[in-house]
């Protein structure tokens, strides 16, 4: 009688230990979140931080607040959060360069996707091949036989070394099976620059910065680099559509993410609210601005997601000599 008294006496103690968990988990959150940016503020991964963090605070009733901690490619602001406590009040727009490519090119202090439990998608940019309007390349196929005729000649400008504009260049470089010459610069800004006056030929680049120039002339939209055509640049072929086989889909994404061993109550109850944000007709049209597409994804959506996006640039980045020693 008495060892089955204390049994039960222990187990109405342990379930009282778990109470308390259990109902922060479900009250989340009681006091004010943080969303790390990993990029230094006013760039495109800042302002859609700032439209979620905003959206959030609706849906969660707390507010939202973002913090930029920017680095060695979005890898200084994602290692941090990385090391954070898994309690959901510090959490993560996690991008491409940051989760994946980052930590393949560099040694980093964490691990891009198994360190993190990821929540959902938030945007999807691909990117556009554009050329000097001067230059007479209007199709896939002019530059195809340009770039045959005049191997090494033609240059492609990028937003940087080792980013989705670079990794895009690169991949059209080897699935067309053509010698252009990549030209890393230090943001889209510069790079715009040079290819409007000239010092460069091409240049793979967001659509959103790259459009008013399409739209006055000055440069012509060859192709773009998501799986379907750009709303912004409805008239312009898929790089499939052009002509080019095996083609993988790369593309600059953001996805909400939490440090790895935050509560599953938690991650589901922001993978509610993104799914929610996501069906804003003033969220869709803002995003449609940005050229981001929306994909919703559970958080075992988005973790497959991202670990295809893995494999396809560990494979490019090897033909390309360019994965961490």
């Amino acid at each position: 009688m008495k060892r089955a008294l204390a049994i039960l006496l222990g187990g109405l103690a342990a379930t009282a230990l778990l109470l308390p968990a259990a109902h922060a988990q479900s009250d989340y959150p009681t006091r004010p979140v943080t969303l790390i940016n990993p990029y230094a503020p006013g760039g495109p991964a800042d302002t859609l931080a700032r439209e979620l963090a905003s959206r959030l605070k609706d849906r969660l009733g707390q507010p939202v607040v973002v913090e930029n901690k920017a680095g060695s490619g979005a890898m200084v602001g994602t290692g941090y959060v990385a090391r954070a406590k898994p309690d959901g009040y510090t959490l993560l727009m996690g991008t491409s360069p940051g989760m994946v490519v980052g930590p393949l090119i560099e040694r980093a202090t964490y691990d891009g996707l198994k360190d993190f439990d990821l929540v959902g998608l938030v945007a999807n940019q691909p990117v556009v091949l554009v050329a000097n309007a001067k230059l007479g390349i209007n199709t896939m196929q002019d530059l195809l036989d340009r770039a045959r005729k005049q191997p090494g000649k033609l240059n492609f400008a990028s937003a940087g070394t080792g980013g989705p504009t670079h990794l895009a260049g690169e991949l059209l470089r080897r699935r067309a099976n053509i010698d252009i010459t990549h030209v890393p610069y230090k943001g889209a800004a510069p790079a715009l620059q040079d290819l409007i006056g000239g010092q460069v030929e091409l240049g793979m680049l967001s659509a959103s910065p790259v459009l008013p120039f399409v739209k006055d002339g000055r440069l012509k939209a060859i192709a773009y680099t998501g799986a379907k055509r750009s709303s912004l640049l409805p008239d312009v072929p898929t790089m499939a559509e052009a002509g080019i086989k095996n083609w993988n889909e790369v593309s600059t994404w953001y996805a909400l993410a939490a440090p790895r061993g935050t509560p599953p109550a938690i991650i589901e109850k922001l993978s509610s609210a993104l799914t929610a944000i996501n069906a804003e007709p003033e969220h869709q049209r803002f995003l449609a601005q940005q050229d981001g597409s929306i994909d919703n994804m559970t958080p075992a959506e988005v973790t497959a997601f991202a670990q295809k996006d893995k494999t396809a640039m560990t494979e490019l980045l090897g033909a390309l000599d360019m994965l961490a020693k």
